[in-house]
């Protein structure tokens, strides 16, 4: 028999139970991956440690060229585990900086002299690593089907750099902690399994044998008046009870009002919709079109100079951008942008130097762009015043804030640096995100909105430091507007 044909009696009894052994599997799985991963994690967290207690003799050895006394030192741990608390190492390998042995706790296996690379391929990829690190704190390398892990610490002291210490972590060793963890976790789903499978059981033969009854009622509708149901079978009065009285009734009853209630619903929001749109546009766009009228009769029967006609151009750029912002906030699809031209960039230098001369700051503007780009000009403008406003208002006073922008193969890339108090990596990590608490005086927000347009736009930016100064990176693919 099918298992979806079979009589709810049995049906939801075996389902429940099922979804139970399933449910306690899965959460068993997880609680011991977990496991397993925080029992891994314990061995590289023992690794430092030992990586921390040796780095400091093994570099003043390293410094005088004392093999035996290095040798000395690794082999110590490895001989009196429990003594130390480390973990348990399978080798502990030194190397110079020309990635060649200096010593290990097991010279048979890494004889001393030996390139590292030579000791194998996963050897090789530890090499190679090490080659990267420059002055980094340490590194775990896990190589896939392999049986290692490998911790790796640079052996340095005030910003000299020796050679780098390998901790050579067997991860089978994890495994006997692991299983005994695993037996009592199994052990313990196992008992609630055998409290919960009976009472599950239980109440689905309670709860689904009125359903039975009512149903091979329903069956009979249309062919004959079927008998009472026996009020003895579920004397109880709860929804269950109440649904062999009105069933029918209590069923037609809910269709109609869900249906009724999502057509209100959806009436409601669009209304809401319709009203916001409309006032919206009512209030801007038709200001705004009087406006952009009033300057156009003005570029068109005026004889004004040549550097008012160049301010009431400007003028037209920024209320064109302001008319495309609002068009996008009233349509589902943004709507289509002009392009970006040579005149939207220079307005935004003229419109970030009043900010810059107000801190006496030098403004280094390069643009090498000369007849635009297939880009929205609203959101580059939109993009470009916040890194520079960014920058001018972090930039020391008297200080200099730099924009270099320019076409390369196809790709829009913007460079803004300012010679402010530079940042810890702690810091960049979190820079781009709302709210950010490095914002001072603001709300935090112009940095998050420019990576959400430069990813919207299928773009790349970054925040780099630099000597003496920070710099704000932004690439984008020329005709990515959609």
């Amino acid at each position: 028999m099918n298992l979806f044909d079979m009589s709810f009696r049995y049906k939801i009894p075996v389902w429940g139970s099922i979804l139970m052994v399933v449910s306690a599997l899965a959460v068993s799985a997880s609680l011991m991956a977990g496991d397993y991963f925080e029992l891994k994690e314990d061995m590289v967290n023992d690794a430092e440690t030992l990586g921390r207690a040796l780095q400091p003799s093994l570099f003043a050895e390293m410094r005088h060229d004392n093999l035996w006394h290095a040798y000395e030192i690794i082999k110590a741990p490895l001989e009196d585990v429990a003594a130390h608390g480390t973990a348990k190492a399978e080798n502990v390998i030194v190397v110079d900086d020309a990635l060649r042995i200096f010593v290990a706790a097991h010279p048979k296996a890494a004889p001393m002299l030996t390139k590292l690379k030579s000791l194998g391929p996963e050897y090789a990829e530890v090499a190679e690593s090490i080659g990267t690190m420059g002055m980094e704190k340490s590194r775990t390398l896990e190589f896939p089907d392999s049986r290692h892990l490998y911790y790796i610490m640079p052996i340095t002291d005030h910003n000299v750099r020796l050679g780098s210490l390998i901790v050579v972590l067997e991860k089978a060793k994890v495994w006997p902690r692991f299983l005994a963890n695993a037996w009592h976790g199994l052990q313990g789903g196992l008992l609630i399994l055998a409290l919960l499978l009976p009472i599950n059981w239980y109440w689905g033969q309670r709860m689904t044998r009125p359903l039975v009854q009512l149903a091979s009622r329903m069956e009979a509708v249309g062919k004959r008046l079927p008998a009472d149901l026996d009020s003895r079978l579920y004397p109880h009065h709860d929804e269950l009870g109440q649904l062999f009285d009105v069933y029918n009734q209590m069923l037609a009853a809910l269709k109609t009002k869900d249906v009724m209630e999502q057509q209100m619903v959806q009436s409601e929001r669009l209304a809401a919709l319709g009203q916001l749109a409309a006032g919206v546009a009512h209030e801007i766009n038709n200001p705004l079109g009087g406006m952009l009228m009033a300057i156009d009769t003005l570029k068109y029967h005026s004889d004004s100079d040549p550097r008012t006609m160049k301010t009431v151009a400007l003028i037209e750029r920024g209320l064109t951008q302001i008319r495309d912002t609002v068009g996008g906030l009233l349509v589902e699809a943004r709507a289509k942008s002009r392009e970006l031209t040579v005149h939207d960039i220079e307005d935004v230098r003229t419109l970030v130097m009043p900010q810059a001369r107000s801190k006496a700051l030098h403004l280094d503007w390069r643009n090498t762009i000369e007849d635009g780009a297939r880009l929205p000009a609203p959101l580059i403008r939109q993009i470009m015043i916040n890194l520079l406003l960014n920058a001018i208002q972090a930039a020391a006073p008297r200080g200099e804030v730099g924009c270099v922008v320019g076409i390369t193969d196809d790709i829009l890339n913007l460079s803004v640096t300012n010679d402010g108090k530079s940042m810890t990596d702690d810091q960049i990590m979190h820079l781009f995100e709302p709210f950010s608490p490095l914002s001072e005086g603001g709300h935090g927000l112009g940095l998050w909105v420019t990576y959400q347009i430069v990813h919207q736009l299928g773009g790349e930016i970054r925040a780099d430091r630099e000597p003496e100064r920070m710099r704000f990176s932004v690439a984008i693919p020329i005709g990515s507007d959609t």
